[in-house]
């Protein structure tokens, strides 16, 4: 059993950061974010900073060799619809291709990380068969296609981390809780299913019995029980702690030796990649199947007027 008090203690020295105070961002959906500036370091470009506002669904904020990208739908719970995620495809791309940033840190605006995919917008991606992520200048953010992230990646959750916000939780190298953080992988209570990669990523990070409690029963999870499973590696008292961890341990990151950083990483992948790609090859055609059924119908009704759905297979 896990006392709060104990592993509060262990964070408490970092203090707080206001969240009002990240000032200085940038659009990744825009052209800039992939960089239009000569890079101080080496070849290759530089992410801009820009002043955020609210038309700008993801922000960009450089502190010295960190990135800090934040999910910024505060209205819509930072639901992710398809502009939002190709926009955080730039910003990753970007992060990775400028020479003088060496860590990033993924966290959300408002009062959640994020309820995860913005369904309507996706349904109705999935029926006009559009591209959800532009093929070239892209990074995947659930990295299930090359190219892959070489650089250190921490993402700092709080309140609702759900579904593909999960997912995206799951990527990162290291995770950094709010204390409030609920998560949830409970697609299979709406007739989809977990298609962003937790059926490899959580597996692997929890283990065979925990994962498939939570993405069978559709049950949510808090910080505690995260910890407990080992999918998070500290928890904060409030989201402006966690921030302020994530940015500390980036920036730590950030002064050890890149190339080495590098290695470490690819080395690392090299132990499981290899397992996991035929999977994450199959994900986008399984999950866009399910929109077609039934099921998915029936369970956005349920939704929609407030009941329990009733599901029958179809």
């Amino acid at each position: 059993m896990f006392d709060r008090r104990d592993l509060l203690k262990s964070i408490a020295a970092y203090g707080s950061v206001s969240m009002l105070g990240l000032t200085r961002m940038v659009s990744a959906s825009d052209t800039r974010v992939v960089g239009a500036l000569p890079s101080s370091e080496g070849t290759g470009t530089r992410l801009a900073d820009i002043p955020v506002t609210e038309e700008n669904t993801v922000t960009i904020e450089r502190r010295d060799q960190v990135v800090l990208i934040g999910i910024n739908r505060p209205k819509s719970h930072n639901r992710i619809d398809p502009e939002t995620y190709d926009a955080l495809g730039k910003a990753y791309y970007g992060f990775e291709n400028d020479p003088s940033l060496r860590a990033a840190v993924l966290f959300g605006h408002g009062d959640h990380f994020s309820r995860g995919i913005d369904v309507d917008a996706y349904e109705l991606a999935a029926k006009n068969k559009k591209t959800i992520l532009s093929d070239t200048g892209t990074i995947d953010p659930l990295g299930k296609r090359k190219p892959f992230l070489t650089k250190p990646l921490v993402v700092v959750t709080h309140g609702n981390t759900w579904n593909m916000a999960h997912e995206f939780h799951l990527v990162a190298d290291v995770r950094i809780t709010a204390e409030n953080t609920e998560f949830g992988q409970d697609e299979n209570t709406h007739g989809r299913f977990p298609g962003g990669g937790s059926t490899v990523r959580f597996v692997s990070e929890v283990g065979w019995g925990n994962a498939m409690r939570y993405m069978l029963t559709g049950e949510h999870w808090g910080a505690l029980e995260a910890y407990r499973m080992g999918e998070i590696q500290a928890i904060a008292a409030t989201r402006e702690d966690a921030l302020k961890l994530g940015v500390d341990i980036a920036t730590k990151i950030a002064a050890c030796a890149p190339l080495g950083i590098r290695a470490t990483l690819a080395s690392a992948h090299l132990a499981i990649d290899p397992q996991r790609q035929p999977v994450f090859d199959q994900l986008t055609a399984q999950y866009r199947s399910l929109y077609q059924t039934e099921d998915f119908r029936e369970g956005r009704s349920a939704e929609a007027e407030h009941r329990a759905p009733v599901y029958k297979g179809k």
